[in-house]
């Protein structure tokens, strides 16, 4: 399993989440329970091979950091969708922004832009082409806020 295939699979744990309320740590370690998990390869081609320990970490850390940072990153895709109700955003693409952005923020093995165009092929794969160019769009904006942020500081 890649690095890609496995931040797919912690979204669909994200957006799960999005609809059951469950503690991410639960989430987890249900659904990659290995006689859990070995039943979705027929599902879905992301259930096909199961996750190393590395990309469990990864996994687990990006599913309870963006749970327990919900509040703050739906404030910031709200912040940079301009002229867009975040209730109107589609759960999918505001899962997909929140790993993106927890990423870029917390993640430090993660270049942001990977994170930016991993988020943009997963958001075209599930939603279509308009979903990965508005995903990319408040993604690069917000980018681009931190670095203009860091430059600021710097001087």
């Amino acid at each position: 399993m890649t690095r890609g295939n496995a931040r797919e699979l912690a979204i669909h744990l994200i957006y799960g989440r999005a609809f059951t309320g469950e503690p991410p740590e639960q989430v987890v370690s249900i659904r990659l329970d290995k006689g859990y998990y070995g039943n979705l390869g027929g599902e879905h081609e992301v259930y096909a091979e199961r996750p190393s320990r590395a990309q469990l970490r990864y996994i687990d850390t990006v599913v309870e950091g963006v749970a327990n940072r919900e509040e703050d990153l739906n404030a910031q895709i709200s912040k940079f969708s301009i002229g867009w109700d975040i209730s109107r955003i589609s759960r999918l693409a505001r899962c997909i922004m929140q790993l993106a952005m927890y990423e870029i923020l917390y993640v430090e093995d993660v270049p942001t832009g990977v994170s930016i165009s991993e988020a943009v092929r997963i958001a075209k794969k599930y939603d279509g082409d308009d979903t990965g160019a508005f995903v990319n769009g408040i993604l690069g904006t917000f980018a681009r806020s931190l670095s203009a942020g860091a430059n600021e500081e710097s001087t």
